[in-house]
């Protein structure tokens, strides 16, 4: 992405930001926060100008993101599978299921798996 685009984006998204925060007391019918508007009027000017004053705000924030990513996403992936995968490998284990066919069987000729559903011709695979 372009940086004059993305200095944009960066802009009006901090505009909105600001002017969501300013605003949030009147839901619970208080007074705004007067003090955020001009930070958000100075983000919506600068963004639509395309100012490169927001370029080193907007690497900042870049960098921001790439290290709450570092350290939520291994977080997230600790807990879907401590959570989820495992209880569910135990359920398994314990009802003794061989959901992949790997277990090694006297009674049985070939392991060859017979496919019922006919495919077809080949030619246009894509």
């Amino acid at each position: 992405m372009k940086s004059k685009e993305n200095n944009r984006g960066f802009g009006i998204l901090f505009f909105i930001v600001f002017l969501l925060i300013a605003l949030w007391p009147l839901l619970k019918n208080e007074s705004p926060r007067i003090y955020f508007f001009p930070f958000a009027v100075l983000f919506l000017i600068l963004g639509l100008i395309n100012s490169k004053i927001l370029t080193p705000l907007n690497k900042l924030w870049i960098k921001f993101g790439e290290l709450l990513g570092k350290i939520i996403a291994p977080i997230v992936m600790a807990l879907v599978y401590f959570i989820v995968l495992t209880p569910l490998s135990f359920i398994v284990k314990i009802s003794r299921k061989d959901l992949l066919k790997v277990k090694f069987s006297n009674k049985l000729k070939s392991y060859w798996i017979k496919r019922i559903k006919d495919l077809g011709p080949m030619n246009k695979q894509f």
